[in-house]
């Protein structure tokens, strides 16, 4: 048995992770029973791992259960089970949030906007004065933003860029504005 005061590093657990996936798609795809027990053991495995864990939630405090929750790892199995603590549109205002210092040192920026059924809005702008919605740059802080959502809230379909109508919608000039200028102008002598 391994020491529990030695634990895996990130890379570790992301290369097992990486290796759980490949045999589960081999038995997938494997003909006979002996396959289909394995499957039934890891499905049953992971809901008893499950349950265990939402015990450990309700025996922790609100204190715990965010540090749970923030751990990486943790989190992703929260999420997994449908126990995690927060709403997944919280997590993914959270994803949004830590991206945002890199977006702004980059000259743009985002905010959070909410969720729609199951798609997650987000304001995005860059640098540049251009907008929400130029050029190759929002394209790639999108494409990010839409990986770092679905990985905080994989519940989420999708993340899709909302544009601020503010600034695309042309300023509103009063027709009385018009009509005065144009009276108050000197008429031309022929």
């Amino acid at each position: 048995m391994p020491d529990p005061a030695v634990r895996l590093p990130d890379p570790a657990v992301e290369a097992r992770l990486a290796r759980l996936d490949e045999v589960l798609a081999g038995l997938e795809s494997a003909p006979g029973p002996a396959a289909r027990e394995a499957l039934e053991s890891v499905t049953l495995l992971t809901e008893v791992y499950g349950e265990a864990l939402a015990r450990v939630l309700d025996h922790a405090d609100e204190r715990q259960r965010e540090r749970l929750a923030d751990d990486e790892l943790l989190g992703h199995l929260l999420v997994l089970h449908a126990i995690h603590p927060e709403s997944a549109d919280a997590r993914a205002a959270r994803a949004v949030e830590r991206l945002r210092p890199a977006v702004r040192e980059r000259g743009g920026d985002l905010e959070w906007a909410g969720v729609e059924g199951r798609v997650a809005r987000v304001r995005v702008s860059t640098g540049g004065g251009c907008g929400s919605g130029c050029g190759s740059g929002s394209a790639d802080v999108t494409a990010v933003v839409r990986a770092a959502v679905l990985a905080a809230a994989p519940e989420l379909e999708a993340v899709e860029p909302v544009t601020d109508e503010r600034r695309a919608a042309p300023a509103f000039v009063p027709l009385t504005t018009l009509t005065r200028r144009t009276a108050q102008q000197p008429q031309e002598t022929r």
